[in-house]
């Protein structure tokens, strides 16, 4: 059963759940009230973003990543128009990995041409370089980069390693070449949604059928409102 909080909800002693509308009862624990303010501070979300934000303002960030990502379909041209603006050398650790155009026939090749820019604008900035058929983009970030309290951004949708404590952004192109000219992410601070599970699933329940479930309760709640 999914149950759905309208104004939030406060995790005390990290057993129990109240309302947000019952904040007293919050309160009556502890020796000194708390605001949702504070308590929005002690979140996940709020501690990786406020060690990543250089604005000094967390309700306006300007966010630097730990390290970016882009597979053969999106860094040439990202690259290219980092070149164009002023890049000297990548920053951060910049993840080129060559997982998506590596089977493509396009005009008799196997996009030789983009890996191959790939590989030299690793050697000349520095950034790491996974040739054809080593790693997924994903898997390899997964596996070298993703940890907690770390922030990824990847030229990719469905960048997101949530689950090893990192907060990934999936974004346009503009948005790495604008890591890489050591400029910010520049974004006011996000909605954050608490989810919290108790019990145990049944043995044939992944953690996709979860995610599915908690999509469709929220979803419905949303277009009732």
């Amino acid at each position: 059963m999914v149950k759905l909080y309208d104004g939030g909800a406060y995790l005390v002693n990290g057993t129990q759940l109240i309302p947000e509308e019952e904040l007293s009862k919050v309160n009556a624990q502890r020796s000194t009230p708390i605001t949702r303010e504070e308590a929005k501070k002690g979140t996940i979300a709020y501690s990786i973003l406020e060690k990543h934000n250089t604005s000094g303002n967390m309700e306006h960030l300007k966010l630097r990543f730990d390290s970016m990502a882009s597979h053969d379909i999106t860094f040439v041209g990202i690259i290219q128009t980092a070149r164009a603006s002023g890049l000297t050398e990548f920053p951060i650790p910049y993840v080129m990995t060559n997982c998506h155009n590596s089977l493509c026939a396009v005009g008799g090749t196997i996009n030789e041409d983009d890996h191959v820019f790939g590989l030299s604008a690793a050697k000349k900035y520095g950034g790491i370089f996974v040739p054809p058929h080593i790693a997924v983009i994903h898997q390899y970030m997964r596996e070298m980069m993703a940890g907690c309290g770390r922030m990824i951004l990847g030229s990719d949708s469905h960048t997101r390693y949530g689950a090893l404590g990192t907060m990934a952004i999936g974004e346009g192109g503009g948005e790495l070449v604008k890591q890489l000219l050591k400029d910010t992410y520049d974004v006011a601070y996000p909605g954050v949604v608490a989810i919290y599970l108790t019990g145990a699933p049944a043995s044939h329940v992944g953690p996709h059928d979860v995610a599915l479930a908690i999509i469709g309760a929220v979803f419905k709640w949303l277009c009732k409102k």
